[in-house]
């Protein structure tokens, strides 16, 4: 009795990881492919951080430096400074440094990277404006902080909530 209870928990369980995982596939492969056009899901996410990291900042002059940029998103020095380098040449970012470049690299938003990022920005404000019409703002409320949550319970499970030993013995 116990061991078919255990054996319908782990279905559950599977159905349910299975659906969130499609459910993120879904939304990032298909339907965010509509919305970005001109520029990748991550390009925009860089974009945006860096015109809200240096736009806030009135010591460092527009300027977001690649720790910071990488904090935010989450990415290491190598990835950013890849998205960064790839920005650079498409003439969206300078890319800049600091003295000899020990004081740490930044980066500043062209011009061009600006009209983009806005031409960006006015495309989501459309598309999730329809939504959230649609869906409702309270349940988009309730949503995004509740995936905040999942989120946070998803990253310390990452980080060693659960041993590997008590992983595999939950899989058998």
């Amino acid at each position: 009795m116990e061991e078919e209870r255990n054996r319908n928990i782990k279905d559950e369980i599977a159905d349910l990881s299975n659906e969130l995982t499609y459910r993120r596939y879904i939304m990032n492969k298909e339907q965010m492919r509509t919305i970005f056009r001109e520029m990748k899901l991550a390009e925009y996410v860089a974009l945006h951080s860096i015109s809200v990291i240096g736009g806030t900042s009135e010591i460092y002059g527009g300027r977001t430096y690649l720790n910071e940029l990488a904090a935010k998103m989450q990415l290491t020095m190598r990835q950013t400074s890849k998205m960064v380098g790839e920005l650079q040449d498409r003439g969206l970012l300078q890319w800049s440094h600091d003295g000899n470049g020990s004081e740490g690299t930044y980066v500043t938003i062209t011009e061009l990277g600006q009209e983009l990022l806005e031409r960006q920005e006015t495309m989501l404000k459309n598309y999730y404006g329809r939504v959230i019409e649609k869906y409702g703002k309270e349940n988009l409320i309730l949503l995004l902080q509740m995936m905040k949550q999942l989120e946070s319970v998803m990253s310390s499970e990452l980080e060693g909530g659960q041993d590997q030993d008590e992983y595999d013995e939950f899989c058998r």
